[in-house]
């Protein structure tokens, strides 16, 4: 469980109540997306990434970084345990060009507001800003992008609509609740196989009011509404700013240089 609330809502710089009420989650959840990142640093850098809550603590929150989706989630869902909330961590599988991935892709959070369901997830990187309610077919607008989920049989799925384009899936989930550590294979995998996104490039990726910021070992990428703003950063120098800038994560000039030098490919 958390020991430090007070730490935890300063990361995040929540300073309303913590009545555990649909209200606050949902305050809890658009602060969250808004100042701690989605990042894989750690993976081009060597350092395993463990599910232990220490570990996720001295990262999170006394480090001031991000991570992904088990790391985020899981911390986050202890946070809502604390404040009172009944918390669930459910296995999730993440649509590709073709299908669904394994058991476990990615983890999500069903949180109980008062006997009504809402499905919290802070570790998708460009999804919803808040909550939603676990109810089909109806959309739902977070002010930048509308979400809606649909059903098929006891699974669930979560679609995107941006601007008027067509209904994507996101993900599917089911409703078992899983402890946190059964994720860790799947977080393994992730962090080691050349099959998974996160060893192919490096990303930095936080929310905004009115779109997103994006740090790649090669470019800036900012959204604002329908605006898309995409710089080269030429260098590990160039890099490293952008994440200090935008995110405020400081590396070292040598681990900037391992992240670009890991992803960059050679001149030919």
């Amino acid at each position: 469980m958390i020991v430090d609330v007070d730490a935890y809502l300063e990361r995040i710089g929540h300073t309303g109540t913590r009545a555990p009420t649909l209200a606050t989650l949902c305050a809890l959840h658009r602060q969250h997306m808004l100042t701690v990142p989605f990042e894989n640093l750690d993976i081009p850098l060597g350092r395993r990434i463990t599910l232990a809550p220490d570990a996720l603590w001295n990262k999170i929150v006394a480090g001031r970084r991000g991570g992904f989706c088990y790391e985020l989630n899981t911390l986050f869902g202890r946070l809502l345990q604390t404040l009172g909330y009944r918390v669930d961590f459910l296995s999730a599988r993440v649509w590709t060009a073709t299908d669904f991935g394994p058991d476990k892709d990615h983890m999500a959070l069903l949180v109980d507001v008062d006997g009504q369901p809402w499905l919290a997830d802070v570790g998708f990187g460009d999804s919803f800003l808040v909550p939603l309610r676990l109810e089909p077919g109806t959309p739902q607008d977070d002010g930048v992008k509308a979400f809606r989920l649909r059903t098929d049989g006891d699974r669930w799925i979560v679609q995107v609509q941006e601007r008027g384009r067509p209904w994507n899936d996101e993900y599917r989930f089911e409703l078992d609740a899983h402890p946190p550590e059964a994720f860790q294979p799947m977080c393994d995998y992730q962090q080691t196989s050349p099959d998974s996104a996160f060893t192919r490039r490096a990303v930095c990726s936080r929310a905004t009011a009115r779109g997103r910021v994006t740090v790649t070992h090669d470019r800036l990428i900012v959204t604002i509404g329908d605006q898309l703003i995409d710089s080269p950063l030429r260098d590990a120098a160039e890099f490293r700013a952008a994440l200090a800038t935008h995110h405020q994560i400081r590396l070292t000039p040598d681990e900037a240089a391992t992240i670009v030098a890991r992803f960059s490919r050679p001149a030919e």
